[in-house]
């Protein structure tokens, strides 16, 4: 039994990953053909438009519920979630700082959600960083997508 689930967690790990490896070099092409110099939501729609490309469910703007001992607290809006499991945060900026970074770190700890990519196009080349949600909490407990 202790066998299957580790096989089961290696494989969501493994898929997580893949899924982080195609958003990432989803980012690189949009980066590549637009540049630097428009704003957040043209690349939000950019890269939504090219993670469907490679086969995966990405929606734009997707509202999640984030609640606290077992009540609602709000809804979060994710810029993009990718296959229920990735948050990605789009940003356009000349530069990244520390209350970005934290953005994403709350928004796991919020959620439950196991990976948020923070990407920004705001400069020459992409830049992107990836947070893993340590906590040990489980999205579906935490997390409830807003149809």
């Amino acid at each position: 039994m202790a066998a299957d689930l580790e096989a089961i967690n290696a494989g969501i790990l493994n898929s997580i990953n893949e899924i982080t490896r195609v958003i990432i070099g989803a980012g690189m092409k949009v980066s590549n053909e637009l540049g630097a110099g428009f704003i957040e939501k043209v690349y939000e729609r950019a890269l939504a438009l090219q993670i469907g490309k490679a086969g995966l469910e990405a929606r734009r703007q997707a509202p999640i519920s984030v609640s606290y001992e077992n009540e609602i607290l709000g809804v979060y809006v994710a810029d993009i979630l990718v296959e229920g499991m990735v948050i990605v945060e789009v940003k356009a900026l000349p530069a990244l700082h520390s209350a970005h970074r934290y953005q994403c770190i709350n928004y796991l700890k919020a959620t439950g959600m196991p990976v948020c990519l923070l990407m920004n196009f705001g400069r020459r080349r992409l830049e992107f960083e990836r947070f893993a949600n340590t906590r040990g909490r489980e999205a579906p407990e935490r997390v409830r997508p807003v149809p």
